[in-house]
């Protein structure tokens, strides 16, 4: 298996000793688009931080086999600039590029998440499911391969959660992308190719997401 993501025996405990993670193991192959599901308090956000490497585990390795990019929860505190446009650019910058060849990247990461043509339009004129689309165009634009998702649909209502689910889902077929999406509405896990349970900072369960959902549904 081409493994974009490999997590082996991750533990991590705060300052005062409240245990965060215990032992976690998975694995995410290259190209897909999986799932990190739980409930509030299990961990799942932690995790995340430690494969992006904003947190260290006391415990434990993880390994990214390409270029990450992140997307939080809440995009106002992600999208800095005044226009869309500005602000995916202002990611570019150390990168060498001339002017001509960061407004096509722009251009491109816009039209990848259905957004073309708004690269003037003002960032507080987007509404929520808009601006998670440019926090990910920022990532494409940045070339990262490997998206890492932190609950992006917990701020908006029902029709956006889809839409950008599934926009997702989209952009991991068509780009051959790899995205980790944390969650914990059960719903998001039909559209993903994997899913991994965590539970207490455990993962008790990871593969199929189709048979996660009916367990923890309850069914068979």
């Amino acid at each position: 298996m081409n493994r974009a993501i490999a997590v082996d025996g991750v533990s991590f405990a705060w300052p005062n000793g409240q245990r965060v993670l215990e032992g976690c193991t998975f694995a995410i192959p290259a190209g897909q688009f999986w799932m990190l599901l739980g409930a509030n308090g299990s961990g799942k956000s932690t995790l995340l931080k430690i494969l992006s490497g904003l947190l260290v585990p006391q415990q434990g390795t993880t390994q990214i086999a390409g270029k990450l990019g992140f997307v939080f929860q809440n995009p106002d505190r992600q999208l800095v600039m005044p226009t869309v446009g500005s602000d995916i650019a202002f990611g570019l910058v150390g990168e060498g590029l001339t002017r001509p060849e960061a407004a096509a990247r722009v251009a491109a990461a816009l039209t990848a998440v259905n957004l073309g043509g708004l690269e003037r339009r003002p960032i507080y004129a987007l509404s929520g499911g808009q601006k998670q689309r440019v926090a990910i165009a920022g990532a494409l634009a940045s070339q990262a391969n490997i998206l890492l998702l932190d609950e992006p649909t917990a701020l908006l209502d029902r029709e956006n959660q889809g839409d950008l689910v599934a926009m997702t889902a989209q952009l991991v077929r068509e780009q051959s992308l790899t995205a980790l999406w944390v969650t914990h509405r059960l719903d998001e896990l039909l559209q993903a190719d994997g899913a991994i349970l965590l539970e207490r900072g455990r993962v008790t369960d990871s593969g199929d997401p189709q048979r996660l959902y009916r367990k923890i549904r309850g069914e068979r």
